[in-house]
């Protein structure tokens, strides 16, 4: 019961920081229009979510075991909801940074309380597997309902309407508060009790050194690249290329976060009974072939006279399925190596997990942003195939580095 009472508190955590981290796309698309920036400056509201959260998981994953994983959680609700209210008051593209900043440095300490507590609440690896692909998946879910949340707000009456949907996710984050504030944590496993700060960073540093995690680093900020590029800009997409309402456009967003929820907890009943690295590699293939092939059928269908989401006709929808394909890839790339390590040092690669994926991910909107400016919507997406070969290169050589590590 006491497993079931933290899995749930884990759960909820990660869904109201999905709804909030993710709506950066919808709030680049809305400071386009409504604040007045171009696509560059827009895509800087990346960087103000993600180098927060590689800052402060260097700086809070070597010593939170010692803090506590509960204590950190409640720290980044409580900071959110007060952000929340800010952007509300605040109205304007500085405090979008601000309140991003604020998600992103919360973030931190949720995603590193979370990836450690995966470790306490389960016995073995197929077990881990499953758990951190469900866990990512209802993130993904949290991820498509702020596609429908912030539309819901909508006005074309009055532009400044949608920020009363800060007042519903404040609402969320004080409710997350109090259902954590009555979990009951297990007091996390602390390598040496006596270790100073500096003992920690080192400790997180000679992580770094591990061929194994140096493989590991490098797929997970390929990945991270690949989805949150097109997670972020494809409102835009939806926007320009397919010539969608705002709303819509939007909306259809929703697609690719609802597939690459399902894809998840898919990977999540599948990794029970299929080999991790066969998985990966089928969905990273499948991935490839709809970016090569039906990508560009998107790009040239003609949508018009579009006016509600039934309007769209099905080739609309394709393109967003990808996130059935690239789903898997995350969850089951940590859980892999957090599996493959000591629970003792599940906190500190944790902090590195999400130091290379927040760089990842600034770096894929950033990049994708300019290609959007520089070469144009339509094709932008396109340029995903590179990483994603890149990816299946890391995949292989982490195999062989996995296995090589078991007959140790």
């Amino acid at each position: 019961m006491k497993a079931i009472a933290v899995k749930a508190s884990l759960f909820i955590n990660y869904f109201v920081f999905a709804i909030l981290l993710n709506s950066v796309g919808i709030v680049i698309l809305k400071s386009q229009k409504v604040y007045g920036v171009d696509e560059v400056a827009a895509s800087t509201l990346e960087l103000f979510k993600d180098l927060p959260i590689a800052i402060i998981s260097f700086l809070v994953a070597s010593f939170l075991p010692k803090m506590g994983y509960k204590k950190a959680m409640l720290i980044a609700l409580g900071l959110v909801s007060m952000a929340c209210i800010g952007m509300y008051f605040g109205n304007s593209f500085l405090w979008a940074k601000i309140l991003f900043a604020s998600v992103g440095a919360s973030f931190a300490l949720i995603k590193v309380s979370v990836y450690a507590s995966v470790g306490l609440v389960t016995e073995n690896e197929k077990q881990h597997n499953s758990l951190m692909s469900s866990i990512e998946g209802v993130f993904m879910f949290g991820i498509a309902l702020a596609y429908f949340l912030f539309p819901a707000f909508n006005s074309s009456t009055n532009q400044d309407a949608w920020l009363n949907v800060y007042w519903v996710l404040a609402a969320l984050a004080l409710l997350s508060f109090l259902f954590l504030a009555y979990a009951p944590f297990e007091k996390p496993m602390i390598a040496d009790e006596k270790s100073n700060l500096l003992d920690d960073f080192l400790a997180m540093f000679k992580l770094v050194v591990k061929l194994l995690v140096i493989v590991f680093v490098i797929s997970a900020f390929l990945f991270v690249m690949i989805e949150q590029g097109i997670m972020t800009w494809l409102p835009t997409f939806n926007d320009r290329v397919l010539e969608l309402p705002e709303n819509l456009a939007i909306m259809m967003a929703s697609i690719l976060a609802v597939s690459l929820g399902i894809g998840r907890l898919l990977a999540g009943f599948l990794s029970n009974y299929f080999n991790w690295f066969w998985i990966l590699i089928v969905c990273l293939l499948l991935a490839m072939l709809m970016v090569y092939f039906v990508l560009p059928l998107a790009v040239g269908s003609k949508i018009s006279g579009v006016e509600t989401l039934s309007d769209i006709p099905l080739l609309g929808y394709a393109f967003p399925i990808v996130g059935l394909f690239i789903a898997p890839i995350y969850p089951l790339l940590n859980s892999v190596i957090l599996s493959a390590l000591p629970k003792t040092l599940h906190s500190h690669m944790s902090g590195l997990i999400i130091i290379f994926s927040a760089i990842g991910g600034t770096l894929g909107s950033r990049i994708v942003g300019i290609l959007f400016k520089e070469v144009g919507a339509a094709e932008a997406f396109s340029y995903t195939l590179i990483p994603m070969s890149l990816l299946l290169v890391a995949i292989v050589i982490l195999k062989r580095l996995t296995v090589k590590k078991v007959h140790e």
